[in-house]
């Protein structure tokens, strides 16, 4: 397939203005531009970045965090009504554990492992198959102050910096204190971090940092990591029990208020099963499948933000939910992979963003948010390219890694990438790439404390689920260390109040009930139901044609 006809002068005069571009990186000047001030990347964010569109953002009128503004689409997903019918009961009781863990990507399969090394007995619940997670769709890599030139202090500046000030400083210093450590962990469990030929580990550079820590595995790193925590889990059948295809719908209370477990849906047979558990640890991921202001997604496809949904209708409170990650390089070309991931490792291999003319318009690695705000810039400033299906984007040009780090680089570093292009006839290391920012990442969530605990007793978070790690703007490869480091302690903390917990008289939902009745007292006339647990795609007018009662917001089958 290939580029159109239509794009060859474009992508001629990115081999014109390359040569230059060239001597200016191999004397050491890698860009043409320098990155902005605080003062100019305020002003282009404020101009360009969705999340300060007019629309972006309305008040919730519901529950813990009534009077907030919040991203728009969240606001509709937590005004919502429960999927439970009414005289829904959650007795008799079908499993009872120490640990339920409500999620199988990262974060919730370190937690499983760390709870059961600590004494718990525990349990999985996953919407798909255990794995099916953001965690295994990423590709770039996992920061960690490794180098005798870093340090955890640098690594913690530059994230708070990253977060524009607005991290929970606590949650930064654990993080970047216990990288060093996660990726030992991971290398003893069997992850093979791509390596220099003296054996320490092989580190490159990302948007926002000051110091090259980033550690990959070619790039596919969060498939590696995957790879090795889902065996490790499977490996102990013993202590920790997987339920796949059982995503969790609401939480469940003792008589004192403590979180008591959660009501799972059978996906398979449309069954309601009903988990008692001391301890429930929140791991669900983000809401990429919510395609914020319409924007495609990285994400994977059950990404719908449940967790949230059902920690907020228990009384959790949320932070930064009104603050949305863009990656600046998503594929808007060929339509098929519309979204996809191109790994920001591409900028930091020394792959150049340029307009229609061939131009560099923006210091490559500036941190995700200002990189985004000055693609969309580009693009409205009628200097992007015009895909056949009419969307835009700028090119990547990939071409230029070969000739600054020799033939085969590409290959060798980025081999699912170039695999990914070639199905369409596109070769990466002799033609750019076509970008458009992609919906990425959840910025807030659930907050947590150091110890992944939330307002509610017994119910700990961790990952992206979370909030408060990285303020209002998440640093490449700070996400996958996220996920490891605070899956780990929530694992150990929740083995740790097991021991000591025990659940009083009757277990109930009564706060779901509540809700409802909020929601009525308060006026609001929803007619969706959450959590969606899964994106609806297909065409929704031809289906209302058909159907006078069909809910957008219900999967179908369900």
């Amino acid at each position: 397939m290939g580029y159109p006809d239509y794009m060859l002068e474009s992508l001629k005069k990115v081999e014109e203005t390359r040569p230059k571009r060239v001597e200016y990186a191999k004397k050491g000047l890698q860009n043409f531009l320098k990155p902005m001030s605080a003062i100019e990347r305020e002003k282009i964010l404020s101009t360009y970045h969705p999340d300060y569109s007019s629309d972006a953002r309305k008040i919730i009128r519901i529950g813990p965090n009534r009077g907030d503004n919040l991203t728009s689409e969240v606001v509709d997903v937590l005004e919502s009504h429960t999927r439970l019918p009414r005289n829904f009961s959650i007795e008799p009781v079908d499993y009872e554990t120490d640990v339920l863990v409500i999620g199988g990507g990262g974060a919730g399969c370190q937690a499983a492992l760390w709870a059961y090394k600590n004494g718990a007995k525990v349990i999985i619940s996953n919407k798909l198959r255990i794995g099916d997670s953001n965690s295994m769709m990423s590709q770039g890599g996992m920061q960690a102050a490794v180098n005798p030139s870093d340090s955890p202090l640098i690594h913690y500046l530059d994230a708070i910096g990253g977060g524009h000030f607005d991290n929970k400083p606590e949650l930064v210093k654990t993080l970047t204190k216990e990288a060093p450590f996660i990726v030992k962990f991971l290398e003893d469990l069997g992850v093979m971090w791509d390596k220099l030929p003296d054996g320490n580990p092989q580190t490159d550079s990302g948007g926002g940092a000051s110091r090259r820590r980033m550690l990959c595995c070619k790039d596919y790193t969060g498939a590696e990591i995957m790879r090795v925590l889902r065996d490790e889990v499977r490996n102990h059948p013993d202590g920790i029990e997987i339920l796949e295809y059982s995503p969790a719908v609401e939480l469940i209370k003792d008589e004192e208020g403590k979180i008591a477990g959660a009501i799972l849906f059978n996906m398979e047979t449309g069954e309601y099963i009903v988990v008692k558990a001391k301890v429930t640890i929140m791991a669900t991921g983000g809401f990429g499948r919510l395609h914020i202001k319409g924007y495609q997604t990285t994400n994977h496809y059950g990404a719908t933000m449940d967790g949230v949904v059902m920690a907020y209708r228990a009384g959790a409170k949320l932070l930064y939910m009104d603050s949305v990650q863009y990656h600046p390089t998503g594929s808007i070309y060929p339509k098929q992979i519309l979204g996809f991931l191109v790994t920001e490792k591409i900028r930091s291999f020394g792959g150049q963003p340029l307009n229609k003319d061939g131009e560099l318009f923006v210091f490559p690695l500036e941190p995700r948010d200002v990189e985004s705000s000055a693609f969309i810039k580009e693009c409205s400033d009628g200097k992007g390219i015009t895909t056949p299906d009419g969307h835009m984007g700028v090119w990547l040009d990939s071409p230029i890694i070969e000739i600054l780090r020799g033939p085969g680089t590409l290959e060798k570093a980025f081999p699912a990438m170039v695999r990914q292009f070639q199905r369409f006839g596109i070769d990466i290391r002799k033609e750019p790439m076509l970008v458009y920012p992609t919906l990425h990442y959840q910025n807030g969530g659930i907050e947590i404390d150091e110890w992944t605990r939330t307002n509610l007793p017994n119910l700990l978070t961790a990952g992206e689920c979370s909030g408060g790690v990285h303020g209002r703007n998440r640093l490449m490869g700070n996400s996958v260390l996220d996920y490891n480091v605070f899956g780990r302690r929530a694992g150990i903390e929740a083995a740790r109040l097991a021991k000591e917990t025990d659940l009083k008289g009757k277990l109930n939902i009564d706060h779901v009930w509540a809700y409802e009745e909020e929601l009525r007292k308060d006026g609001i006339d929803s007619k969706r139901i959450s959590p969606i647990l899964l994106p609806e795609y297909r065409n929704i007018d031809l289906l209302k044609e058909h159907n006078n009662d069909f809910d957008p917001f219900m999967p179908a089958g369900l």
